[in-house]
This record gives C-alpha cells, sequence and structure tokens, in this order.
C-alpha cells in the first residue's frame, strides 16, 4: 500500500538542522500521523505521496515550506515584573532558552523563549524555535494501511493533536497548533 491522503502512516524520521540532529523518533516508537488531516507540515506529507513501506527519502524544507520566517515583532520586551509568582520576581524561571508558556492579552495560549534577562525587562521570543531554519529530513516508511475509527479516536495528551501521552509540548501548544 502506498503513503496517501487518509491512510494512517508510520515512519521513522530524523530532522537535522544546521548540521546538528534536531529531532528524531524514539527507538522503536515511529511517527503515526493520518496522511492530509493537517497533524504535520504539508510538504513533510507531500514528500511521502506515494511511497511505500521501506522506502526511504531524504529531503529538504526551506523556512517558508517549514514555520516561517522569523518574525521581528514577534521578539519583545516584557517587564520582569509580569513574572511575579506570590509577589516575587520568579527569577528560577528567567534564564536564556528557557521556554514559558504565557498567554496573550486575548487569552490565547503560546510559549515564548527567553532570550536575554535584564535588570528590568525580559526578551521574549515567541516566534516557533524552528523559525527561519532550513529543515533536513531522512525519511523511512515503515507502515502504510487504511484508517481506522480507533485511529481518529482522541487519545489523550496535548491539545496540540498529536495523541501522544508524552508529548514534549507540555500541553502549551495553542489549539489546532502543532508543535511537531
Amino acid at each position: 500500500m502506498k503513503v496517501e491522503n487518509t491512510k494512517f502512516v508510520a515512519v521513522n524520521y530524523t530532522l537535522t538542522v544546521d548540521g546538528q540532529v534536531a529531532d528524531k523518533n524514539p527507538e522503536g516508537k515511529p511517527l503515526e500521523f493520518v496522511c492530509g488531516a493537517g497533524m504535520l507540515l504539508p510538504k513533510f506529507e507531500g514528500a511521502l505521496i506515494g511511497k511505500e513501506p521501506g522506502d526511504k527519502v531524504s529531503f529538504t524544507l526551506e523556512p517558508a515550506d517549514g514555520y516561517g520566517e522569523v518574525i521581528a515583532e514577534a521578539i519583545v520586551e516584557l517587564p520582569k515584573t509580569i513574572f511575579m509568582i506570590d509577589g516575587k520576581i520568579a527569577e528560577e524561571i528567567l534564564f536564556v532558552g528557557n521556554i514559558v508558556p504565557m498567554s496573550d492579552a486575548e487569552g490565547h495560549r503560546m510559549n515564548g523563549i527567553i532570550r536575554e534577562v535584564g535588570e528590568e525587562t525580559v526578551k521574549m521570543d515567541f516566534n516557533h524555535p524552528m523559525a527561519g531554519k532550513t529543515l533536513n529530513f531522512d525519511v523511512e516508511v515503515v507502515s502504510v494501511r487504511d484508517v481506522t475509527p480507533e485511529d481518529l479516536a482522541p487519545k489523550g495528551g496535548c491539545s496540540c493533536g498529536c495523541g501522544e501521552q508524552d508529548c514534549h509540548c507540555d500541553g502549551d501548544c495553542g489549539e489546532g497548533e502543532c508543535c511537531h
């Protein structure tokens, strides 16, 4: 059976960014998804169309086909006072590289990466961590089959739709937006 929209697909993958492995599925736990359901990057799925179990493919996604370019307006200086818990600034979370779940004025959840900590402000980057990056994938198709009703049933995990109990986004993905 070949990969096509509405098929349940399992793949092993390695994502390399800037010459370093940025992500890969755990050994023996392939990434599973319904092709065409919008769970993964469209160009990722597109590169797999027509492939069969055992096929291997390597491809590159430029930023426009991945997580977009870095948006300068998504990098902002925030007053340290917004990081107060029980009347004290939570200094233990304020370090460069830390990902902090936050909400905007409308209550939309998002993750911000701390880029700089100053005396009075914290520079936060709300771009996707892979924004502006060229993504290099090595993928092996493990299996392809018809979708079952169980495949479409909610499996817990986070709101990103990945269905993984141990999702690495800790439930901080926005509704309908996946962190994978």
